[in-house]
């Protein structure tokens, strides 16, 4: 094992006796929500992972140490410090733990970390990707290399609409990441169910996006799998509105020059102030939904092996 990493025990346990673990990112808990929501919905999306049958890990650097599963203190603890704890991408993480310093894993360092514990499954809100005006600014989320390199599903509602869609679809295509619609043929967008975009392959069952992924485990492929989850129906945004507050919360950014990492906490923050917070409440339950889902497909890849 990493010695930089630890792993809780209870997670520890249940990777040995193979039994179903998912990942959950610490991000969303310092920088995704003010406090004290923020504790309240990760620990929230904890108990839906138990309640599914499921095992959660939430991820995170305290300490210069590697963690795979937080108590519920050390959820609080990063809920109440917040913004001022460093996002931390794959470049961070041999700085943070060389000075013995705390760090909010994003969907990249959730996965390297997941992976470096023998976790396979991780669910998430969305993924970062190609951002708008990338092809002049070359502003592409890591989160897409790290999938194209990591083996870890990683289950979402969809790419951030704050993103150019089609180019990171063109990106994971030309990566070799296998992008899956759950029960859909459309890329949802995060806040809405729909884009004018076409996933890879819809599969309409847990078992079959284990399948599928154990398969792509054993012949060796590299990288990862991104399953896209449709927000629910009655929390689904309309199009329009959300639209117009990211096209808006966008045009600030650039205005600002606000970009690279602290450009995706500058646009949900602004997109929940010109929503009215309809968007937090949207994000919260998309996460939700996501946790179930990767609880399932976690139970059904523990069958497959």
């Amino acid at each position: 094992m990493n010695r930089y990493l630890d792993i809780k025990p209870e997670v520890a346990e249940a990777i040995a006796a193979n039994r179903p673990v998912v990942a959950l990112e610490s991000t969303i808990i310092s920088h995704g929500m003010p406090y004290p929501q923020n504790v309240e919905t990760a620990l929230a999306v904890e108990k839906i992972i138990r309640d599914c049958g499921a095992v959660p890990a939430t991820i995170a650097v305290i300490g210069g140490r590697l963690k795979a599963g937080l108590t519920p203190e050390e959820i609080e603890y990063f809920g109440k410090k917040g913004q001022a704890i460093a996002k931390a991408s794959r470049r961070d993480l041999a700085v943070l733990c060389a000075r013995g310093e705390d760090g909010a894993t994003t969907v990249t360092t959730t996965m390297i970390i997941a992976h470096m514990a023998g976790i396979h499954v991780f669910a998430t809100g969305g993924v970062g990707g190609v951002h708008r005006g990338a092809e002049t600014t070359m502003d592409i989320s890591a989160d897409l290399e790290e999938l194209a390199s990591t083996p870890v599903m990683v289950v979402c509602a969809g790419c951030k609409s704050i993103l150019d869609l089609g180019l990171t679809l063109e990106y994971l295509e030309t990566h070799g990441v296998p992008v899956i619609g759950y029960g859909t043929e459309i890329l949802p967008a995060f806040y809405t169910r729909e884009s004018e975009f076409r996933v890879d392959y819809r599969m309409d069952a847990p078992e079959e996006i284990a399948r599928a992924f154990r398969v792509k485990n054993e012949m060796g492929l590299r990288g990862g799998m991104l399953v896209t989850n449709p927000i629910p129906q009655e929390y689904s945004m309309d199009a329009a509105v959300i639209n117009k507050a990211i096209d808006q919360a966008v045009e600030e950014a650039k205005e600002k020059g606000i970009h690279g990492k602290a450009a995706t906490p500058f646009l949900l923050a602004r997109i929940k102030d010109l929503t009215g917070g309809d968007s937090l409440d949207s994000n919260i339950q998309l996460v939700f939904n996501n946790a179930r889902l990767a609880a399932g497909i976690a139970k059904a890849y523990c069958a497959e092996g």
